[in-house]
């Protein structure tokens, strides 16, 4: 859930086949340039729902990596199965980030209401590329409130599909990270110190914090923090009226099996998965041992946990 300093870096995405369809470009009006992802469609594609698949947190790419060392490329995963249960995908760069870079010069000046102007620039553009009616939001991570936030205008989207999402203020989420790692003991106070005044809405002298605390509280990321934190996911989904789907994975080290409960909550209507031995980034973990927890992180070759495909291909394809 950590938002991390963007990548200068440029991903640049041409072609791509995938297991059951083809991959192509596609792109979308940015603030100030074009923001740019992967359609990937089926072998027979008309008609076939569209996902969206709304990138987490920092600058994660739109196969689902990071130059952080998560290379798991679950988005990627996601899309190759998806197609080949005959739904088609959008993955995407965030604006600012890879081969969406030209679309603002700084991508960390950003608030959660720039990334859902995005989205609603994604859905104009798949509808135009794809003629479907609507497109359903599959938000990841972080990302599963930007697609709350955009569905606040729930036009043209299809529904909602939260996967490892938090249901509290990320404030709360992210104090709960810190302290359940033990070896955080030593800048425990001091992270959960700036955590408060960001909430506060006060930005952190990041000159005073332990340097191991920088990436987190980085100066350029500050004001990101305090626009998120202000966000409520559990009170956004609450007064969202369509399909909703909450996939969560039991053994997440990021996002607990109560931050879909909350949810649930949230939203009588929705339906609610929980995914034994399925961790953060989709794969399987069959131990709480957190190395290995965390070494599929950098596994691509890993394949998704089971039942993540069956369980959003099912739902999109029963409405």
């Amino acid at each position: 859930m950590m938002k991390m300093l963007a990548s200068a870096g440029l991903f640049v995405g041409v072609f791509s086949v995938a297991y059951a369809g083809i991959g192509t470009d596609i792109d979308a009006a940015g603030p100030q340039g074009r923001l740019l992802g992967t359609l990937v469609t089926p072998a027979n594609s008309e008609h076939s729902p569209v996902v969206l698949i709304i990138p987490g947190s920092g600058p994660t790419d739109r196969d689902g990596n990071n130059p952080f060392g998560v290379k798991a490329s679950s988005y990627r995963l996601l899309a190759e199965g998806l197609a080949e249960r005959g739904i088609s995908s959008v993955r995407i760069d965030k604006r600012g980030m890879f081969a969406s870079t030209p679309a603002v010069p700084d991508a960390n000046a950003v608030t959660i209401a720039d990334y859902a102007t995005d989205i609603r620039s994604w859905i104009a553009a798949i509808q135009q590329r794809t003629s479907t009616g609507c497109v359903w939001l599959l938000g990841h991570s972080e990302g599963a409130l930007v697609a709350l936030a955009t569905a606040q205008n729930p036009q043209n989207i299809c529904g909602l599909i939260l996967v490892a999402a938090p249901g509290r203020p990320l404030a709360d989420v992210m104090r709960e990270q810190l302290k359940s790692n033990p070896a955080n003991a030593p800048i425990l106070d001091q992270a959960l110190a700036a955590i408060d005044s960001l909430v506060a809405g006060k930005t952190v002298d990041a000159a005073r914090l332990n340097p191991v605390l920088l990436p987190l509280f980085n100066p350029a990321v500050q004001k990101f923090l305090i626009d998120m934190f202000s966000y409520d996911p559990a009170g956004l989904l609450a007064h969202y009226d369509g399909p909703v789907l909450i996939l969560q994975g039991k053994r997440d080290l990021q996002v607990a099996v109560h931050d879909a409960q909350l949810l649930k909550q949230a939203n009588s209507r929705a339906t609610l998965v929980l995914l034994s031995d399925t961790n953060h980034v989709l794969k399987s973990v069959t131990s709480d041992d957190r190395g290995a927890n965390f070494a599929t992180y950098a596994n691509p070759n890993l394949p998704l946990a089971p039942g993540v495909v069956d369980t959003i291909a099912n739902f999109v394809t029963a409405k």
